[in-house]
């Protein structure tokens, strides 16, 4: 009986537990990482010889204005899409109900648009932003204002309208479950002081969400500078090349004019960036030991 509860033990062992999980990342992720790492120091010719190159394919990538530029284009939808968002998700959670059937409501209706898939969001939005058939135009067009899609300003509005309609529920379910950890005595308190509403939120709530809001920030975060389908569904990356984001480009570099070289290169350029940017994050959701939490 000993014997058997110490192999039972042995092979229900957290690493053993966790080994099909840690199967399927190599080989979804580890392993294509590593040919794109191989692309992206050699020259291909015809998709079957390779010639090593080295580093050229990282200077030319960090040497083109085009790249920097979809970078910039991606940074600064990511920026947008965080100012809007975060203060938005915070004023809708702390006007959801605390508990009740109305509350269980909002919180269905509220998770409705993370379940729909990027494409198909991408598709809807496309229908929506159509002159003469869309609701976005019609809208426009009651007000008396003009909707053209020609006009880099008004496809950005409509990119980061339909990234809000799509994701801000994230942040309202993260920020919704972190005021509902907040222990009643805090409130109980701010009473008793004769606290506003402003002064409890500032006081009590918004410290107390700190950790809540960092994670949905990093997740809004990525996701929004990798935005991909939506986009390209909407515009094409255009007008122009106004909205032609750093996946954009990447996706163009290595399936459409088939450089291999060149965008396996932009590809680990794009994963290092992401790495550390979640780095950063995740230093300062978890704390050292020689910082205090």
């Amino acid at each position: 009986m000993v014997i058997s509860t110490a192999m039972t033990s042995r092979f229900c062992s957290p690493i053993t537990l966790l080994l099909p999980a840690l199967f399927v990342m190599v080989l979804s992720g580890v392993i294509p990482a590593c040919f794109v790492a191989f692309y992206s120091v050699h020259d291909t010719f015809s998709g079957n010889s390779f010639v090593w190159v080295g580093a050229d394919w990282y200077v030319n990538v960090l040497t083109s204005r085009e790249f920097w530029w979809a970078f910039a284009r991606s940074l600064g939808f990511a920026f947008l899409a965080l100012v809007v968002q975060i203060p938005l998700g915070i004023y809708i959670a702390l006007r959801i109900p605390a508990s009740g059937r109305l509350a269980a409501t909002y919180i269905i209706l509220l998770a409705i648009p993370l379940l729909a898939p990027a494409i198909v969001v991408g598709y809807l939005w496309k229908v929506i932003s159509t002159p003469g058939v869309g609701l976005l135009p019609g809208l426009t067009g009651l007000v008396g204002l003009g909707y053209d899609m020609n006009n880099p300003l008004v496809v950005w509005m409509t990119l980061l309208l339909m990234d809000c309609w799509h994701w801000t529920s994230l942040v309202v379910l993260l920020c919704y479950a972190g005021l509902r950890s907040i222990p009643q005595a805090y409130y109980q308190a701010a009473r008793i002081d004769g606290a506003g509403s402003w002064a409890v939120f500032r006081n009590i709530q918004l410290p107390k969400l700190r950790l809540v809001l960092l994670i949905a920030v990093l997740l809004r975060l990525m996701d929004s500078f990798m935005i991909y389908a939506e986009a390209y569904v909407v515009t094409r990356g255009g007008p122009g090349v106004s909205t032609t984001f750093l996946s954009h480009e990447l996706i163009q570099t290595a399936t459409i004019q088939f450089d291999l070289g060149e965008g396996g290169a932009m590809a680990i350029i794009y994963l290092a960036i992401v790495l550390a940017v979640s780095w950063m994050f995740f230093s300062l959701i978890v704390p050292s030991p020689r910082r205090p939490a």
